[in-house]
């Protein structure tokens, strides 16, 4: 019994992420992962971003179709955009996402939700409280 224990306690440990406190900043954008398909880009680990960033799938992928002027659709656990489309260029929406719907404009943390109230959408900070309004219609 307490070897089990002691396994899946390695096994958490491992899952862990490691936060370095030199670096100052513990919230990093992660990268796009993903390849060409012809005319198509498919994206890899774009649901684990979307995870990773505690943000509904569907408003993820609603922006960045919107942002990147591409159709596109789930397919498992990948997105596939009907376009080529360079990673940088995801990777700088991917980082106005983040700025305008989980960074808090105040404390700059990532603690945030987004929250309905009335017809307005609001982020919410968990960590220092404040709330500021985000566009709703993507």
């Amino acid at each position: 019994m307490a070897d089990e224990y002691e396994k899946l306690l390695e096994e958490a440990y491992k899952k862990v992420k490691i936060v370095s406190r030199d670096s100052g900043e513990r919230f990093e954008i992660p990268k796009i992962e993903g390849y060409f398909e012809g005319k198509k880009t498919v994206l890899t680990n774009f649901f684990k971003i979307a995870s990773y960033l505690r943000r509904d799938a569907e408003h993820f992928q609603k922006f960045m179709l919107k942002e990147l002027a591409a159709s596109g659709q789930r397919d498992g656990d990948r997105l596939v955009l009907n376009i080529r489309v360079p990673s940088a260029k995801i990777n700088a929406k991917i980082e106005q996402y983040v700025n305008e719907f989980v960074l808090c404009k105040e404390c700059k943390k990532p603690d945030t939700e987004i929250i309905k109230e009335d017809r307005m959408m609001f982020l919410h900070c968990l960590a220092c409280g404040a709330k500021h309004p985000v566009r709703g219609k993507i």
